[in-house]
């Protein structure tokens, strides 16, 4: 009797849980936090479209910003049977801001125009990202252009207001060496013979299509500002830039592939893009040797193309 009411009180007060491993709770997955040089980005509190409509919508309200081109870097990759996940970019300028930056150096232009980057990565969190201005004046030796502060604080409200979240993360590094990235060829024809050259070299490609044309010189003569002769072309291969972003979801803020054509005070012309070998170290890139060797390859013939008679 006496085991019979010690066993009833046993199983009173400590009762036995039939729950199994999966019913227990668990912490909710975090997100994994890009880190890259020169980034900054937040997590948005909308979901993809949403955040990305109200990017366009407050580009388009400001009347001294210009829409260049919108790149849908997922419906791209479905057209040519890949998969990506929710990613798109937005490429916006102001004279007014980027002219003084490419006034102390061309090169600046090849960072020109703004862009902002919005992607859903695995976990379905939606991440809103942008250069942030310690990368651009570090790149292109540009620390005392007087517009760096307003472009600092447009690209965070632009960004905190998309995603209705005010926290705008910085990366560990945001700086790099100058020109860190950026091959540089001379050409020994004129300026507008050597963008013309190059503007053939692309659309006679039928792998390639040109997403937008900017004439930085141009731009700037329209708000009063003088620059030397600086054209960039935009133009991309979703064959090859989608298996980048696959690896590396971030990858897609410095695509699609850029060229810039500049001639400085002396009447040199130059021919100046991003170094794939570089996207691989900024953006942590792997398995991709085949690809990357394609587009140097790819990228050189281009720019040969253009400098040569």
């Amino acid at each position: 009797m006496k085991v019979f009411v010690i066993l009833y009180l046993f199983l009173t007060f400590f009762p036995f849980s039939c729950k199994s491993d999966d019913d227990l709770p668990t912490e909710p997955k975090k997100p994994h936090m890009p880190n890259i040089v020169g980034m900054n980005f937040s997590i948005s509190n909308n979901d993809f479209d949403e955040s990305y409509l109200n990017l366009k919508n407050s580009l388009e309200a400001n009347e001294k910003i210009k829409i260049v081109a919108e790149v849908n870097h997922q419906a791209n990759a479905q057209s040519v049977d890949l998969e990506l996940n929710p990613t798109r970019i937005i490429f916006f300028g102001n004279p007014n801001l980027g002219t003084p930056l490419m006034q102390k150096n061309q090169l600046a232009g090849l960072d020109l125009p703004q862009k902002i980057l919005v992607y859903q990565d695995n976990q379905d969190e939606v991440f809103l990202s942008y250069n942030n201005t310690l990368y651009l004046s570090s790149r292109h030796d540009v620390l005392e252009a007087p517009t760096l502060s307003m472009i600092s604080g447009a690209l965070k409200n632009l960004t905190a207001n998309a995603g209705d979240n005010e926290v705008v993360s910085m990366p560990e590094e945001s700086t790099v060496d100058n020109s860190e990235g950026v091959v540089t060829k001379i050409s020994k024809q004129s300026f507008n013979d050597t963008y013309a050259k190059l503007q053939g070299a692309i659309s006679g490609n039928p792998n390639l299509r040109i997403i937008a044309e900017v004439n930085h010189q141009s731009n700037a003569e329209n708000v009063g500002l003088e620059l030397n002769p600086t054209r960039l072309i935009i133009f991309g291969n979703p064959n090859l830039g989608t298996p980048l972003m696959q690896n590396a979801q971030t990858t897609a803020l410095d695509l699609p592939q850029k060229m810039l054509v500049w001639e400085n005070a002396d009447g040199v012309v130059h021919v100046s893009y991003n170094d794939p070998a570089y996207l691989v170290k900024r953006h942590g890139i792997t398995d991709n040797e085949k690809i990357i060797t394609t587009i140097t390859g790819a990228l050189n013939n281009l720019s040969n193309a253009a400098i040569t008679e």
